[in-house]
């Protein structure tokens, strides 16, 4: 595994676990499965309506919590002080923890941006109390972590936006960097099948004698961003995973970025 370290000093792994649609009946398989394939970050979210069935795989699963990074996300209609802190104390009683590694607002109220002001406001009382290790923002705009960084005692250590090789997100990802913002990339793949049968990426596949999935994973690791890729299938799961034995070169990254389309495959 390889980690990623944030501003405050706090490691996540680069490769974690995706939990977006999987159903509750199919979490504890799910969660298993990638627990025994190697995985210990996991990707959540109050909206994908499965932490309760997440936080019982976990505690059925046997594994230390201080092995586990746990990331999950305030929702939009929970945007507010009051209302994040509320919200916050659900997702802990749901997934049957004391804390979690990393807490993000999972959109920007575009209509009211005050009012993710005062969610941010929110996430540094989390993150002061000592009840999330790390704070961060999805799919902020450059403009808008500008915003936040004008108010902010604590600056956002993360950054989860929609990345892939027809999504490149060069300028934000930059300007993430610059700013000592972690870059997290999620749809990693971009669903699969219009990435998967590129003809660039299954030549640079068909060099390191890898699917044409593991090589997209290693370009966004090899350029610095944090993924989650999701499956139910437990052979993919396993796949995903393994990724750690081989690099890309320069030439190849350069390859991969240069398919950037700026397109949206998750909306």
């Amino acid at each position: 595994m390889q980690y990623k370290e944030f501003s405050n000093g706090v490691s996540i792994p680069m490769l974690g676990f995706g939990t977006y649609k999987i159903d509750n009946a199919d979490v504890p398989a799910a969660i298993q499965g990638a627990l025994d394939a190697g995985y210990r970050h996991f990707d959540c979210a109050h909206i994908y309506g499965n932490e309760a069935a997440i936080g019982e795989a976990f505690k059925k699963a046997n594994v230390d919590r201080e092995d586990l990074f746990i990331t999950s996300k305030v929702w939009n209609a929970d945007q507010g002080y009051d209302k994040t802190l509320k919200a916050f104390e659900q997702t802990l009683t749901d997934l049957q923890m004391d804390y979690l590694d990393l807490y993000l607002i999972h959109w920007p109220n575009e209509d009211n941006f005050d009012l993710t002001l005062d969610t941010w406001k929110a996430m540094e009382t989390l993150y002061e109390q000592g009840k999330v290790k790390a704070i961060g923002v999805s799919n902020f705009s450059e403009d808008q972590l500008k915003k936040v960084f004008a108010m902010c005692k604590v600056k956002p250590m993360v950054n989860q936006i929609e990345r892939h090789p027809y999504k490149v997100q060069e300028e934000l990802g930059k300007f993430d960097e610059d700013n000592g913002i972690v870059n997290e990339g999620y749809s990693p793949i971009g669903h699969g099948h219009l990435i998967l049968e590129d003809e660039t990426i299954n030549k640079i596949a068909e060099k390191h004698h890898k699917t044409a999935a593991q090589v997209v994973l290693r370009w966004h690791i090899d350029t610095g961003f944090v993924v989650f890729p999701k499956s139910s299938k437990v052979a993919r799961v396993k796949e995903n995973f393994d990724i750690f034995d081989f690099n890309l070169n320069e030439d190849e990254i350069k390859a991969i970025s240069a398919l950037d389309q700026d397109k949206h495959l998750n909306y």
